[in-house]
């Protein structure tokens, strides 16, 4: 995957002013990388910025991410792999790390790596050598740069044991924070005409050929026309005025939703999600404590008594939630159960004969929390 031309990182915010400056003063090396922000910011955005204004910008740009990838295939994604190395390694393939040569690649969420795959990776990074799956000897890394990102606290997880302190100051050579999209309103707008003017071009609503990628003929007569969308100034100032836990990822879908399912021209207050309706009146919601996505699912698996199978194993799988999103969500259930897992299972909705097939998934997945320190915890509801 080649650069594409220059990436803009959207936004008339004094945060984002600065961020676009250092973007470039930081292009023009090619010292290491580490982005941090929350899940949604654009961090991947930044790393592809980074990439685009460098001397690298025709070479490819790797993207891995690293959670909910299990660790042997995350190793092979990232060193490749030789023929008969394991079942099903039918030829030998070349490792991200490889097809990166003379460009840049990006680990993303680098903080759900396993502690072994961070010592391969702090090898690579210290002498440059590449070791194959499967191979009895290595070869020199080809030039590749190297940009991380992470939405956790990695001096908690060194703090915990979670993460390695010298992998941290390989990688810690120039730090980027992402702010959230909370902190940076201004930016809202501009993000929402980007985003409106992308939908309405991929739903056909823009200028064209007359039938703006819908079917002709009777089947188009059967539709009822599609207009290009905008937002009253009280629809703006709504969402405007939310706080975004999901950040501009959250903002993008709510603007694809609007599009698609908008029956009218111009968009409403009465058509945003009923979250965002509560906003109109331009005021913040007394709670200011940001809420999560572990929160919502929480709250989604408690009070709607949706099942863990349905609200929150195939966000994981799609890697739309990170190992560090179901993690704390277990956690946030054996609290709530005190310390049983078989608890959890009920509580996240699951008929009883899944209990063993959820604890065989959190193992495979590296995402079972242990349980004692819930058990010596004060019980407090959430």
């Amino acid at each position: 995957m080649r650069q594409t031309g220059h990436i803009e990182l959207l936004g008339t915010s004094q945060a984002i002013r600065e961020l676009r400056e250092e973007v470039q003063r930081v292009a023009r090396s090619d010292a290491k990388v580490l982005i941090t922000g929350e899940s949604g910011v654009g961090k991947e955005i930044v790393a592809r910025a980074i990439g685009a204004a460098s001397v690298r910008a025709g070479a490819p740009f790797i993207p891995v991410n690293c959670a909910g990838i299990p660790e042997t295939l995350l190793e092979s994604e990232l060193f490749g792999h030789v023929r008969g190395s394991f079942t099903g390694a039918y030829r030998d393939k070349p490792g991200k790390l490889e097809m990166a040569t003379n460009g840049t690649i990006f680990l993303d969420e680098i903080g759900e790596m396993t502690l072994r795959m961070q010592g391969l990776l702090l090898r690579f990074l210290e002498t440059g050598e590449i070791q194959k799956v499967g191979a009895s000897g290595v070869a020199m890394a080809p030039n590749v740069r190297v940009i991380a990102a992470t939405n956790r606290n990695l001096q908690d997880l060194i703090t915990q044991a979670q993460f390695r302190e010298d992998l941290f100051y390989r990688l810690n050579v120039i730090h980027l924070a992402v702010p959230p999209l909370r902190e940076r309103p201004e930016d809202i707008p501009p993000l929402i005409e980007h985003f409106l003017a992308a939908f309405n071009r991929a739903a056909g609503n823009g200028s064209g050929n007359g039938s703006g990628g819908r079917p002709v003929g009777a089947d188009a007569r059967s539709l009822a026309p599609v207009v290009p969308r905008t937002l009253t100034p009280e629809t703006t100032a709504a969402l405007c005025a939310y706080s975004w836990p999901g950040n501009v990822r959250q903002l993008e879908n709510v603007v694809e939703r609007l599009v698609v399912t908008g029956r009218r021209e111009v968009i409403q207050v009465a058509d945003l999600p009923p979250e965002l309706r509560a906003m109109s009146n331009g005021r913040r919601p007394t709670r200011e404590r940001r809420r999560t996505i572990v929160d919502d699912l929480f709250k989604k698996l408690l009070e709607e008594r949706v099942s863990f199978w349905t609200a929150v194993y195939p966000l994981y799988m799609r890697r739309e939630i990170t190992r560090g999103n179901l993690r704390d969500l277990v956690g946030k259930g054996l609290e709530e159960a005190r310390g049983n897992y078989k608890i959890v299972a009920r509580i996240f909705n699951m008929e009883p004969d899944d209990y063993k097939r959820f604890l065989n998934f959190l193992r495979k997945h590296d995402c079972q929390v242990p349980f004692k320190e819930y058990r010596e915890r004060p019980h407090a509801k959430p």
